[in-house]
């Protein structure tokens, strides 16, 4: 009896000596983020495709766009191919999570609540919430949407905005959701929506390609950046990627990206 209680020791401490040693190793291997895509070879990016102009299907219905233009070049200078995937804006955070893509990089807002979840880069690109209304409307502000009804797209930063300013929103008569900004915008156009609170980037590259008259009101709602974002533990490859973007900052692939898409230099990466 006291041999088998002695072998039993020898077996528990040896299978508890090993589940440490699992266990320091796993933690030296740690985040292997970056080593695990380019094995694989290919970097997904969770996106919205109706979102100009930073990822949008053109005329050919291929997907283009400044932020588009952006993460190819990245991935080239990772040695990865780029594959995009339009995903459901309003679950883009379960997209990531369960692995379905490698990044959220599409005109995604960085809060305070989406940091604490996720691994962002440093801000790319600045932007605003704002207003958007027909171009005859008599609504100058948004102080005239009382009363009114506004659109916006579920899951975006914009519904945010518009429900962290308790004031304005109990103001409003209705809010309606859309999945697409496009399609908000379409009813804005044939008179059922008041206006549209969408974000500024988007709003000035529609306003100024689309066929009908639209106009942006003066007062936003809330300022914000952009940044890429990866899984929480996937802090290497985040890394990899903010590198990359300064390289490009400071060799001109940005600006000449920036100016192809709105006409200036807009990219606040580095600064």
């Amino acid at each position: 009896m006291k041999k088998i209680f002695v072998k039993l020791c020898a077996v528990l401490m040896m299978v508890s000596t090993l589940a440490i040693l699992s266990s320091c190793d796993k933690g030296k291997k740690g985040d292997n983020s970056l080593e695990e895509i380019k094995s694989r070879g290919i970097m997904i990016m969770g996106l919205d495709d109706s979102f100009p102009p930073l990822g949008f299907r053109d005329e050919n219905n291929k997907i283009v766009g400044y932020d588009v233009d952006l993460a190819f070049e990245v991935a080239s200078r990772l040695g990865l191919t780029l594959k995009l995937q339009p995903i459901d804006w309003a679950a883009k955070e379960q997209e990531l999570n369960t692995k379905k893509i490698d990044c959220i990089w599409n005109g995604f807002t960085m809060t305070e609540e989406r940091k604490e979840a996720m691994a962002f880069t440093k801000p790319y690109l600045d932007n605003a919430q704002v207003a958007v209304v027909q171009g005859d409307s008599t609504i100058s502000s948004l102080a005239d949407l009382a009363g009114k009804t506004v659109g916006v797209q579920a899951g975006s930063s914009a519904w945010d905005a518009i429900n962290a300013d308790e004031k304005f929103a109990g103001s409003l008569k209705e809010i309606v959701e859309f999945e697409e900004n496009i399609t908000a915008l379409n009813d804005l156009g044939i008179g059922n929506l008041d206006a549209v609170v969408m974000d500024q980037v988007v709003a000035g590259y529609m306003i100024k390609n689309s066929a009908k008259s639209y106009k942006m009101l003066s007062d936003g709602l809330a300022n914000e950046e952009y940044g890429v974002a990866f899984r929480k533990g996937d802090v290497k490859l985040r890394n990899e990627v903010q590198k990359i973007l300064e390289q490009m900052q400071a060799d001109g692939t940005v600006k000449g990206i920036s100016e192809k898409w709105f006409g200036e230099d807009l990219s606040v990466i580095g600064r």
